[in-house]
């Protein structure tokens, strides 16, 4: 019992209810209170101004009379006026305080007590008063059967007409006659005031009842239901069902606590989630890490350990650290454990011990403090990371490192390492140093594009930036000698960076001597050549001879020769010995050592070239030749003696199938023809040499541009013709290939469209 009244002293809604309802009685009860006295008092106004009002009218009245002395008339008058309802006494007092006239004739002439209640407020002065204000005429007073009365007192003037006038007796000088008293009764007026008060009581009492029962109705329906379901609410988040939700359908505080009440379900919801999600995910951090955890107290006793520990070591609750897995019978030398113990930070050693069996073990470790709530440590956290492994692994890359140094020492060319955005060097081999001059720190200070020519620095830069195979260049040793190099570029990574791997290769005397094999081919191809040059070179001779004749024919007949005649002769010299002249310079500048560098060349320029001193041998052997040349191809880059020898070496050869086919047969038409086309593609240009002659067959077509292959008979051919062919085209970056045909033999040669070169850039 005590316990319920406590639960309901302790009631919100309770104190709400008891809150209000005071509030609302008090408020109910000034009103009352406030609203009765109110009516009291115009009630009392309103019946002080009725009897003044009366009191006025009967002195009106009753003047006539007084001023006649018809003392009849006068008691008439206050008789009849006296029988209104509620009027009890009409009196009329003279200066001495004798009634005069009374609506009760037992009253008449009756002495009375100037000090009385009627006439005391204006003889409580000395002199009386003959001015006083309505307040102070007024009285209140009950009759001996218990009624309330109102008495109202005016004062009786003494006015011109009265002390002037020759019947009456009163001097002038006497201002108050006397005073006429008139009692009213106020038995209905208090009847009427309890009936209201009576009423506005009920009225009060059932708006108290109404208003608390709708107080108490809204109370119940948007504040106490609310309250519980909002209690309901957080009892179900405190049971830890979080998902329940608080569903008041009413806007407003209540409202908003209540989405705030299920906000903070759904936060403490996915928190508490979060929690035992991290919780989970350490426990199985703690468990499932691939290395051994162990937790010792301040013995360095085992107080917990994850699984890996315990399938590893099988250990026992409480036994020593250094006994479970590493063999010990006392602690390490160094132990991190007792160091965190002592200052309570991290530590880390590595350790070496040896299991039951003697196999070495090696340990990382890492410990960490356990503290409590407040601040002690407790225990502290060992994790080991068993590098067994990687020491053996350690050991074997010193071991390879050893051996790729020593490899890398003496390979048989010269390596350097570059940085991959500066390209200087890093480090270099022994060989780079014996074959540059350059001591290896010198090197270490240099940039790889240092032992470069100025002029080809720039092209240089790009192509070893991009990986690419540089297979012929000329590279500048300490003494400033130039030699040829052939270059591979490999990108790699040099400890933790990315390099660049290049290889060199010393080729000059390789190229010496594929020099001496190219100029032999030439002088090989001139000798093929000498009947057409000897025959080209005849006619121009017999121009001359036959100019030569007629001039001394003409002489010794001392005949004159005319003018016009001796120009055309003159100029007809003049043309062949050009002529000649030209086909000698042309051969002697195609027997020169090429230099080998690659500059701007037009393809169809040189492939003309060729034909040029070719073609008198053509012409001989009645071959035809068709042109299929585009026009306006974009330069290459190239060496124009080296591609001419290799368009001249293609003629030879179409011009010795063609032989071979005809040989002993009539030729009809155009069955002798060689085919000369170029064309531009999307990136290269492409130039064909195109026969009619033998053919080649298929399984042969991968062999020709081996060196000393031929299909030629014996004496006719060296074999060096295509494969110096190859050579060449390859050092201008370009490809050559046997182009499958239906008849003859088809050779295309493809070459790359340099890029636009820049300024200051070297082809």
């Amino acid at each position: 019992m005590i316990g319920k009244i406590k639960q309901l002293s302790s009631s919100f809604f309770l104190k709400v209810i008891m809150t209000v309802g005071i509030t609302l009685f008090c408020s109910l009860t000034l009103w009352i209170f406030l609203s009765v006295r109110f009516q009291r008092a115009q009630t009392t106004e309103h019946m002080i101004s009725s009897a003044e009002k009366l009191a006025t009218t009967i002195r009106l009245g009753t003047r006539y009379a007084m001023m006649l002395n018809a003392r009849e008339d006068l008691n008439q008058i206050i008789r009849n006026v006296s029988r209104q309802e509620d009027l009890k006494t009409i009196r009329i007092y003279n200066k001495k305080g004798e009634i005069k006239f009374s609506s009760h004739e037992g009253e008449i002439n009756r002495q009375t007590n100037i000090r009385a209640e009627a006439c005391d407020a204006c003889h409580r002065h000395e002199p009386p008063l003959s001015v006083v204000d309505r307040n102070r005429r007024v009285r209140f007073f009950t009759s001996e059967e218990g009624v309330r009365m109102l008495g109202v007192i005016a004062p009786i003037y003494n006015e011109p007409g009265c002390s002037a006038d020759a019947c009456h007796f009163h001097p002038e000088n006497k201002s108050i006659l006397g005073a006429l008293d008139v009692v009213v009764s106020l038995e209905k007026v208090d009847a009427h005031i309890s009936e209201v008060q009576q009423q506005a009581g009920l009225m009060a009492v059932l708006m108290f009842v109404v208003t608390s029962a709708l107080i108490f109705i809204l109370v119940i329906r948007f504040i106490r239901r609310p309250i519980q379901k909002l209690i309901q609410g957080t009892a179900q988040l405190t049971a830890g069902r979080y998902e329940t939700r608080v569903d008041l359908k009413q806007s407003g505080e209540l409202g908003q606590l209540a989405d705030a009440i299920n906000l903070m379900g759904e936060t403490i919801g996915k928190k508490e989630a979060a929690i035992h999600k991290q919780r989970d995910d350490y426990q199985r951090l703690f468990e499932m890490v691939p290395c051994i955890i162990t937790v010792q107290d301040r013995n360095f006793r085992l107080i917990s350990y994850n699984r890996q520990f315990a399938e590893k070591f099988n250990p026992k609750p409480g036994a020593y650290c250094y006994a479970a897995y590493k063999c010990r019978e006392e602690k390490c030398e160094s132990c991190p454990v007792e160091r965190t113990f002592a200052d309570g930070l991290s530590h880390h050693s590595q350790e070496t011990a040896y299991q039951k069996d003697g196999t070495a073990r090696h340990w990382i470790v890492r410990t960490a403090p356990i503290r409590n709530a407040e601040g002690e440590i407790i225990a502290a956290i060992e994790m080991s990371i068993d590098i067994t492994h990687r020491k053996l692994l350690q050991h074997a890359l010193e071991q390879s490192e050893k051996k790729y140094y020593a490899i890398f020492n003496n390979v048989p060319n010269p390596i350097f390492v570059l940085t991959a955005d500066t390209l200087e060097i890093i480090d270099c081999n022994d060989l780079a140093v014996n074959v540059y001059g350059y001591s290896k720190s010198e090197l270490q200070k240099k940039s790889f594009m240092s032992l470069f020519r100025k002029e080809d620095r720039n092209h240089m830069r790009g192509q070893i930036k991009a990986g690419a195979v540089i297979n012929q260049t000329r590279q500048i040793d300490k003494n400033g000698n130039a030699r040829f190099f052939s270059i591979r570029v490999s990108p790699s990574d040099y400890p933790g960076k990315p390099v660049l791997l290049v290889t060199t290769s010393d080729i000059t005397q390789w190229l010496e001597t594929e020099q001496q094999l190219i100029q032999a081919g030439k002088m090989a191809t001139l000798g093929e050549m000498a009947t057409g040059v000897a025959h080209e070179l005849n006619q121009p001779l017999s121009v001359i001879k036959t100019a030569g004749s007629y001039f001394i024919k003409k002489i010794r007949n001392k005949e004159p020769i005319k003018d016009e005649i001796l120009e055309t002769l003159a100029e007809e010299i003049d043309s062949h010995v050009d002529r000649a002249t030209k086909i000698i310079n042309h051969m002697r500048q195609f027997g020169r050592k090429s230099t080998g560098e690659m500059e701007p060349v037009h393809i169809n320029e040189i492939l003309l070239r060729a034909f040029e001193i070719f073609k008198q041998q053509l012409q001989l052997r009645q071959i035809d030749v068709g042109w299929e040349l585009a026009e306006g191809l974009p330069e290459i880059l190239g060496d124009a003696g080296r591609l001419e020898q290799v368009f001249i070496n293609l003629l030879i050869n179409a011009r010795d199938a063609i032989e071979d086919r005809f040989e002993g047969r009539e030729v009809t038409g155009d069955e002798k023809k060689i085919t000369l086309r170029s064309q531009r593609g999307e990136s290269t240009l492409w130039v064909e040499i195109q026969d009619t002659g033998v053919g080649i067959d298929p399984f042969v077509a991968e062999r020709v541009f081996e060196p000393f292959f031929t299909t030629k008979k014996v004496g006719k051919g060296t074999g060096l013709g295509l494969s110096i062919s190859y050579g060449i085209v390859k050092d201008c970056g370009g490809e050559i290939f046997v182009v499958p045909t239906t008849q003859g033999a088809c050779f295309r040669l493809t070459f790359p469209i340099p890029p636009k070169i820049e300024d200051g850039d070297a082809p």
